[in-house]
């Protein structure tokens, strides 16, 4: 573990959505739910334009945490890159592919949680990369939604 000062909870959400966004993570949020439940002190959710972007994101939290002592006591979803979940003890972080986002509306289920105001340079980025290039069809396909049903890469 390095020689850094032990940072609290907010200090430790505040970092990790740095990480997300130096990723281009799209539509960060981050809620306060302390006051809601026992699991978490903050919910990050953020969403990836593809599986392989939602994986990378994941994937440069890991990394960029480790200087800073900071480990997921677990992640999943991480191989299907649909829906990864790392569980920072009273940080949790939620990376979606965007669809899934939607269809699982953790924002929605989470409303009555206070939303973080981000500081600078933070805000800039969630502002800049907010409703880049989301997709435009239900998820899961809809009869009305996309002929084929196919939604990302195929699952071997």
């Amino acid at each position: 573990m390095p020689d850094t000062p032990a940072l609290d909870a907010r200090e430790r959400a505040l970092l990790l959505c740095g990480f997300a966004l130096e990723k281009k993570a799209q539509d960060l949020t981050v809620l306060e739910v302390g006051e809601l439940t026992t699991i978490a002190e903050y919910f990050i959710i953020c969403s990836g334009r593809s599986d392989r972007h939602v994986q990378s994101i994941a994937e440069g939290i890991k990394e960029d945490g480790r200087p800073h002592g900071l480990r997921p006591i677990s992640s999943e979803g991480t191989a299907r890159g649909q829906w990864v979940l790392m569980d920072f003890s009273d940080v949790l972080v939620h990376i979606f592919y965007e669809p899934v986002r939607r269809f699982y509306d953790l924002d929605g289920l989470w409303a009555g949680a206070t939303a973080v105001e981000l500081p600078e340079p933070y805000a800039t980025l969630v502002a800049q990369f907010t409703g880049e290039g989301a997709p435009q069809e239900p998820w899961p396909p809809t009869e009305s939604g996309a002929s084929s049903g196919y939604i990302g890469k195929p699952v071997r």
